[in-house]
């Protein structure tokens, strides 16, 4: 399910960007990031409806464990996946992204993911209410950004015939509203997919006795993240990693923004020690992206393998703890 709506989505999305005039910096940061984004930012909002003993804890795991994991093994796959393609490739190793939409995306990620770790202790009411409020303005300005400076919009000529499109000549520019449905109908099978695989993966735990905290800051963002995972397969196989880039940055800025923002605005804001070092991590693997990335401009193997040992060192972590 999340496979064949990854298809539909990537393929309706940059129909869509197209057709409004958008720079594939901002279909890949915003479009593609906001839509596949969705499915984790849920979990955390229905956990901190829950009145049930432990939901705020699963609502903090969830909200600090997606950034984390973008960060680290979402940017690791999508190394692996250009190593795996660089004969495909049109630029092969090089990174073909829109550079000023990349170091937005990654700057306000790095001060808005640091920022959250550094109020880890649980501030007052006072403090939390304000800063919560800030977070959730800051998202707005990201967007209105970049909107403004989002690169050169995609050709036609390089754009696949819309999947829902049957008329023979499918790249004869399909209908805004048939795109529109399309890429509803891939985002239901993702967050469906994703939701399903979550449900399965909770009763499996229940029947191991796992603790609900380990599954919110490692299983859970695991499976909801697999919609930008997915996503980015397809298009760095294309070469087209403007989108594939976006789509992780875009969602690692919304993770680091909106989520946050509820969580400070609801909870009290006090993490624990794997909590704490999921932030950690994920800043340090920010860091890497920025350097191997934005200055490089290139994937590197180093990166690649460093993006992998910052979760795998994680994971090890939350089993020794857990």
């Amino acid at each position: 399910m999340v496979l064949a709506g990854a298809l539909l989505f990537t393929n309706a999305v940059e129909w869509i960007g197209h057709k409004l005039n958008l720079g594939e910096g901002a279909v890949g940061s915003v479009l593609a990031a906001v839509g596949t984004a969705t499915p984790e930012t849920l979990i955390a909002i229905v956990a901190l409806l829950d009145a049930t003993e432990g939901s705020e804890d699963v609502a903090v795991g969830a909200i600090v464990g997606a950034p984390f994991l973008l960060a680290t093994l979402a940017m690791g796959l999508v190394g692996l996946f250009a190593y795996l393609y660089r004969g495909r490739r049109a630029q092969g190793l090089s990174l073909a992204a829109h550079g000023p939409t990349l170091e937005r995306d990654l700057l306000f990620f790095l001060a808005f993911f640091a920022a959250a770790g550094l109020l880890a202790w649980g501030p007052p009411a006072g403090v939390r209410i304000p800063l919560g409020v800030a977070f959730l303005l800051a998202y707005v300005f990201y967007v209105r950004s970049t909107l403004r400076g989002g690169g050169a919009v995609q050709g036609e000529e390089t754009l696949a015939p819309l999947l829902f499109d049957r008329r023979l000549e499918r790249r004869s520019d399909p209908a805004l509203g048939l795109c529109v449905l399309q890429l509803l109908v891939g985002l239901g099978a993702m967050v469906g997919g994703a939701h399903l695989f979550v449900e399965q993966l909770l009763s499996i735990a229940d029947g191991l006795g796992v603790d609900a905290l380990v599954l919110a800051l490692v299983l859970a963002p695991l499976a909801t993240e697999l919609p930008e995972k997915v996503n980015s397969f397809f298009w760095v196989r294309e070469g087209k990693d403007a989108l594939a880039l976006g789509n992780i940055s875009g969602a690692m800025v919304f993770q680091s923004t909106i989520p946050v923002g509820i969580g400070l605005l609801f909870t009290n804001w006090a993490l624990d020690g794997n909590a704490v070092l999921s932030i950690c991590l994920g800043v340090a693997g920010g860091l890497i992206a920025y350097l191997s990335l934005h200055r490089a401009n290139r994937f590197r193997l180093p990166a690649v393998l460093a993006w992998f040992a910052l979760y795998s060192a994680f994971l090890l972590a939350v089993v020794l703890t857990a």
